[in-house]
């Protein structure tokens, strides 16, 4: 199965979010735990849970990933940041409990100025507070662009949080192909040496989802500029290798391109066209 998707809004639930992305093409999809810029998570809907599951089951979309609030994060040098972070992380990781087996996508966040290593420790701490044995949601660490005080924009990096972290089993790592790509990683020319660079790093088996993005910059630009799939410096044959890779085989892609449905539905339908029939 392809599980190809995009990002939708959860503001009318789950089995609305369901029925949009099958209307898309879709087999998968993601979403925000609650809004982008913080707040408090919407009540959840018994009804609605119950009705998305009943679809998901019937029509098998596949592995969801929720995305924790861009204003998470972890490594502030803000007390009162990194609480809000501890609060939500805590919060949508008993919530998606509902919804067993899926992913949360967290950035790891910025250490704005107190150095990568100092970052690194607060990301951990968080991680070792918040996760539970028995959670059913693998939590991802993002692969960054690498702007600013960024954490993340190095696969050593992500290596060693995940070296850090005790419950290292509930976690994995999502792959932003923009980001990768203006952190600097050769995804166009030499997609095999990247992948093979992140198996020897990182490890192959804790990739678990692909946002699927290209740029709008050119390689190392740390800028991280979304574009349309096709119409920015990585280029539509880089995404074609890209979903047809054995090595990525059975991951969701997710789409993050600067769309509106209709465009999403356009971007999906070009992807499984491209997608080879004997895999």
């Amino acid at each position: 199965m392809f599980y190809i998707g995009c990002h939708l809004s959860c503001a009318k639930g789950f089995f609305p979010m369901g029925k949009t992305a099958l209307a898309l093409g879709a087999t998968t999809f993601q979403f925000f735990t609650r809004n982008p810029r913080g707040g408090n998570a919407k009540a959840l809907d018994e009804k609605d849970l119950e009705a998305f599951l009943k679809l998901k089951k019937e029509h098998g979309i596949g592995t969801l990933l929720a995305h924790a609030p861009y204003t998470l994060n972890a490594c502030s040098a803000d007390a009162a940041v990194r609480d809000f972070a501890w609060r939500a992380m805590t919060e949508d990781l008993e919530r998606l409990e509902r919804l067993p087996g899926n992913l949360y996508n967290f950035h790891p966040g910025s250490h704005v100025g107190q150095g990568s290593e100092t970052g690194i420790r607060l990301i951990c701490t968080l991680l070792n507070e918040v996760l539970k044995p028995g959670q059913q949601t693998t939590v991802l660490l993002e692969t960054m662009a690498g702007k600013g005080s960024e954490v993340g924009g190095r696969f050593e990096e992500l290596r060693e949080i995940l070296d850090r972290v005790k419950l290292s089993d509930k976690m994995g790592v999502c792959l932003d192909t923009c980001h990768v790509w203006d952190a600097g990683y050769d995804i166009a020319e030499d997609l095999d040496g990247v992948l093979a660079e992140f198996d020897r790093v990182v490890g192959l088996s804790r990739l678990k989802a692909v946002h699927i993005n290209d740029s709008q910059n050119p390689r190392g630009a740390k800028k991280d500029r979304h574009a349309r799939i096709g119409e920015g410096k990585i280029g539509l044959e880089t995404f074609v290798r890209i979903i047809n890779h054995p090595a990525l085989e059975g991951l969701p892609f997710c789409l993050e391109t600067p769309n509106e449905l209709d465009g999403y539905e356009k971007e999906i339908a070009l992807l499984k066209s491209k997608r080879k029939t004997n895999r």
